[in-house]
């Protein structure tokens, strides 16, 4: 028999309480930021009087001020101590270090006047200059800090177990003395020699030796008219060897002299000065000074061996023949 199933109908109702959660949520909330806005407001005295004294041992504090707050001072209640102490590093010459002018401000402890030619052009002039001994391996260039080096070859500028220079190394500095000779930048002549103990009539030492050498160069650049007072020579005989001295090629890499030139220079009065004392002098003598534009060329002879100058020798070739054009004339 059928059954007359009667289908129940839900009628869901609106909950019409629900907004009474959310408003529960925003008054805890509103509760808890006014909780936090009292507590902050509420500042214990004896404690923020401890902080403060504690941040005024911290920054050597001596002076006391109120300790009362309410206008966005400082959190110290105090200055710091006044102290003689320099507050900036040391400077490279013992000068007070800078001071403001009505002019432009001195930004530098050290007086420009004894800052001499910028390195890095000198290094590109005399890479050029020495373009042709740089390629085959008797010169290097490098920067090393304050000082410009120019490291050449013992074997190319003095014979073995020798400080006389021979006539490449006079042809070498000349070139040298040509880019440098118009700078006041100090120099420093250093000598190197290998661990190959040395003793003949001349030396005794490497020691003698290095120092020889160095004098040898200097004595050259002295000699194409460079200020004396900007040199000096440092002679480290073997104990300051760039590679090991293990086989034959590695001694000969030690054995060289080293051409420094400084970042500093001359004070402009010495400079003054030695430039007066020059032209009192009376001398007959004249020493020409190669253009820094003459390149040194290595020429490979058939022999085997190299040639270094800096003679051009096309133009000799063509004096030559204009003399034998000459002659030939009646």
């Amino acid at each position: 028999m059928n059954r007359l199933r009667q289908r129940r109908h839900w009628v869901e109702h609106d909950n019409v309480d629900r907004w009474l959660v959310s408003y529960a949520d925003y008054m805890t909330l509103l509760f808890a930021l006014f909780v936090v806005l009292y507590a902050m407001a509420m500042v214990n005295e004896k404690k923020f009087e401890s902080v403060t004294e504690s941040f005024g041992r911290v920054f050597q504090a001596d002076q006391k001020q109120p300790k009362e707050r309410g206008h966005g001072d400082d959190i110290l209640p105090v200055n710091t101590s006044q102290t003689d102490k320099r507050l900036y590093g040391d400077g490279i010459l013992a000068s007070a270090g800078t001071e403001l002018v009505n002019a432009k401000p001195q930004l530098s402890n050290v007086d420009h006047n004894e800052v001499g030619t910028n390195l890095s052009s000198l290094e590109k002039k005399l890479n050029t200059a020495l373009f042709d001994i740089i390629e085959s391996g008797f010169a290097q260039l490098q920067i090393d800090g304050d000082w410009l080096e120019i490291e050449l070859n013992s074997g190319l500028l003095f014979p073995s177990g020798s400080a006389s220079s021979t006539n490449a190394a006079k042809s070498i500095i000349n070139v040298i003395a040509g880019v440098i000779g118009k700078t006041n930048n100090y120099i420093r002549i250093r000598g190197y020699t290998d661990n190959k103990a040395i003793h003949n009539e001349v030396f005794t030492s490497n020691w003698q030796l290095s120092v020889a050498r160095a004098t040898s160069i200097l004595t050259l650049l002295e000699a194409l008219k460079l200020n004396p007072a900007r040199m000096a020579i440092e002679g480290y005989g073997q104990y300051s060897a760039k590679t090991d001295n293990k086989s034959a090629q590695q001694r000969a890499k030690n054995r060289r002299v080293v051409i420094a030139i400084s970042k500093y220079s001359l004070a402009k009065k010495a400079l003054i000065a030695a430039t007066l004392n020059k032209k009192t002098k009376k001398s007959d003598k004249t020493t020409t000074i190669a253009e820094p534009d003459n390149k040194i060329k290595v020429i490979h002879l058939k022999n085997g061996g190299l040639r270094i100058t800096t003679r051009n020798d096309e133009a000799m070739k063509n004096s030559q023949s204009k003399n034998n054009l000459n002659k030939k004339e009646p």
